[in-house]
């Protein structure tokens, strides 16, 4: 049995032919095209804005819910100096507590009277927010990691590292990043 050579059909590109009359976009164009779009939704999801915090821990600034006190800090656009505004009242912290700004990333803490810190809120485990201060530890929710409210170093639970220092600036009896 003998058949014909393989030839394409009237009107339809040669599969061989790389750039036919009616070929598509290449393979690699489409790969690449995909690629780059799936790294930008990527980008925007990890990037996220510090115009709303969507959480129930005080945002206190960026445009976020107001404090306490009916006051809020932040620029509108979220942008620009982060020291510019206001980050809470030393009244707004607890001796001996201290309180989480989720839209700052930030944990401030006053572990001593008129003593301030201030510590990412970014659990060293595996990069959870942490949500709470109690009993003079910082606390993440997603393992149980337990920080110090002193000095950011781990009091008990799976993350190894110490929470990083954050630069504040205390003047009268507001707080700032610096």
């Amino acid at each position: 049995m003998t058949s014909a050579p393989l030839q394409p059909s009237p009107g339809l590109p040669d599969p061989l032919e790389p750039h036919g009359a009616l070929a598509g976009p290449a393979r690699r164009t489409v790969v690449a095209a995909v690629g780059a779009a799936g790294l930008a939704v990527a980008l925007t999801a990890c990037g996220g804005s510090d115009d709303a915090s969507g959480s129930s821990v005080d945002s206190g600034s960026a445009g976020g819910p107001s404090d306490d006190d009916g006051t809020s800090g932040g620029s509108p656009d979220g942008g620009g100096d982060a020291g510019a505004d206001p980050l809470a009242s030393t009244a707004d912290i607890p001796e001996g507590g201290g309180k989480v700004f989720a839209d700052r990333k930030v944990v401030v803490t006053q572990p001593t009277a008129g003593e301030f810190k201030a510590f990412s809120a970014t659990c060293t485990h595996q990069g959870c927010a942490v949500k709470s201060v109690a009993d003079g530890v910082i606390n993440c929710p997603c393992h149980d990691s337990n920080f110090s409210i002193s000095d950011g170093s781990v009091q008990s639970g799976p993350a190894t590292r110490p929470l990083p220092a954050v630069e504040i600036t205390v003047s009268g009896d507001s707080i700032t990043l610096a």
